[in-house]
């Protein structure tokens, strides 16, 4: 029997409300994120005034920083968000396994959300949109859960490729082995196991948050736009500095294709360093480079805008 025009008009109000409806607050994400940096000052704490300074500790911490931190950068970023270069499979392996222990998700949804940005970055649809505000841009938008729960929204070159899937349907047991277990291990055979934990695994956690985040909040407010006043995006030498060459943005969102951020051989790109190094012995190739030409007329109409 089909409805009545009042009927129709209560399942049309009805499917309104549905997907209009306020996202609801992701509790577990809220609790990690507000959780970590008190975890981790407590148990550096105690480890300092059990141990003292162990530069083996420090070490390990820094490696674990730069191990996590690239994963995410030449890994979830240039490779698989990007495709700005090809890698072996071990390569890739190797970055989806530390990528997990950065806890930012799996390199399905991250990416995911990546591609999302670009494609409507300042605009409602941005995951992390910088007109929301600072604190939005930078973890606000993660304190919500997001309102597609299905993977068949998700790319569909993501969906088929078996390593990231794989990682996705076991990204949690990845992320706490490689994240929190393996530098308690190693720590305690360098002396001791809580500043392993402390260190190269909470604190780390934590600083390794904020760097990327700052990509997504700080490079949208401060810094400069040589290429392009189309969107928000900055280049930070400084954010540079602390996100593996992820603060030049301003060139990134105007050249997301190239595997570079950092163009010239002075800018700080550790990522890109990276993978030029492992182009050199066969385990990356097809790195992507935008033409000279292109990156000069951009810098010379800017310019002119300036003018």
């Amino acid at each position: 029997m089909k409805p009545s025009t009042f009927e129709q008009t209560q399942i049309q109000a009805q499917t309104f409300q549905a997907n209009t409806k306020k996202p609801e607050l992701d509790w577990v994400n809220i609790t990690f994120l507000t959780s970590t940096p008190v975890i981790a000052t407590i148990l550096s704490y105690f480890y300092f005034k059990t141990n003292g300074l162990q530069w083996s500790q420090i070490v390990l911490a820094v490696i674990f920083y730069f191990a996590t931190g690239i994963a995410i950068t030449a890994g979830y970023h240039r490779l698989i968000s990007h495709k700005a270069y090809k890698a072996n499979p071990l390569v890739k392996f190797l970055f989806l396994l530390f990528g997990a222990a950065a806890f930012q998700n799996s390199a399905l949804k991250w990416c995911a959300d990546h591609r999302v940005h670009h494609r409507h970055v300042d605009d409602e649809k941005d995951p992390y949109n910088i007109n929301k505000g600072f604190f939005w841009a930078h973890m606000g938008w993660i304190f919500y859960k997001d309102q597609q729960t299905e993977t068949s929204h998700y790319p569909k070159d993501l969906l088929n490729d078996k390593l990231v899937m794989w990682q996705h349907r076991n990204y949690l047991w990845i992320a706490v082995a490689m994240g929190f277990v393996l530098p308690t291990v190693i720590g305690y055979f360098l002396g001791s196991a809580l500043g392993g934990l402390a260190l190269a695994g909470v604190a780390r956690v934590v600083f390794v948050h904020h760097c990327t985040f700052f990509i997504n909040s700080l490079c949208h407010v401060v810094g400069s736009r040589p290429y392009t006043d189309t969107n928000t995006a900055r280049d930070s030498y400084i954010m540079a500095f602390f996100s593996y060459g992820e603060g030049y943005h301003n060139y990134h969102h105007y050249f997301p294709s190239d595997y570079r951020n950092g163009i010239r051989w002075y800018h700080f790109d550790p990522t890109k360093w990276l993978i030029k190094s492992l182009s050199l012995i066969g385990l990356t190739n097809d790195l992507k480079k935008v033409p000279e030409k292109l990156i000069v007329q951009a810098q010379v109409q800017m310019k002119q805008k300036l003018v």
